[in-house]
């Protein structure tokens, strides 16, 4: 585990002395719990200050190594995410799914990242056909672990297409869609967003 302790000491040593997490655990205590060898700890910690205090890239893909190498999924997936967010921005949204009587889904579906649903985003962005353009971007649902019909919940939308998402302004409303509809050019929606937070890229 000593590669793990380098990437933390790595990862701790972008950190401005001054950083804490919202509980009040400072740049200080991690160096404390990286002598006692507590990985998971300090992870945790390091993600937590990551989540209030402006970090780069390299400092979430540390985090991605390390969590990938105390084979910690869950917490790899949200580096990676936050990684890719320095990068392309932040959309944060409130979502509500629809009831699968109104083709919302009809089961949960995970949040962390590995669906890729299609949205229509407005813009009077248009396919090849002449209907309307529906946009793929990932989805994280925050601090749930899934979300099911009828569900509303917090989300992160990372676009396939960062820039093509760029006119959304918080209270815009974009719709989600499952999958690509084939025969019916007006599917019912899947979801509806109200987007609450846009935050431009920092690389």
């Amino acid at each position: 585990m000593d590669d793990v302790f380098t990437l933390l000491c790595q990862a701790v040593d972008l950190l401005p002395e001054d950083a804490a997490a919202d509980n009040g655990q400072t740049v200080g205590d991690v160096r404390e719990d990286l002598g006692r060898r507590e990985w998971g700890m300090v992870l945790g910690v390091l993600e937590e200050i990551g989540d209030v205090h402006p970090v780069s890239v390299d400092f979430w893909e540390l985090l991605a190594e390390a969590a990938r190498r105390m084979a910690l999924d869950s917490s790899r997936r949200w580096c990676r995410w936050r990684a890719w967010e320095v990068r392309h921005g932040t959309i944060r949204a409130t979502l509500h799914l629809m009831d699968p009587k109104e083709g919302g889904p009809r089961t949960a579906f995970p949040g962390d990242g590995r669906l890729r649903p299609m949205w229509d985003i407005g813009g009077g962005s248009r396919s090849t056909d002449g209907e309307r353009a529906l946009h793929v971007a990932r989805l994280w649902v925050e601090f749930q672990p899934r979300l099911g019909p009828g569900e509303t919940a917090t989300v992160r939308l990372a676009p396939l297409h960062p820039e093509q998402w760029r006119h959304l302004e918080p209270g815009d409303v974009t719709l989600m869609h499952q999958a690509q509809p084939v025969a019916d050019p007006t599917p019912a929606d899947a979801g509806i967003a109200e987007i609450i937070e846009i935050l431009l890229p920092r690389v």
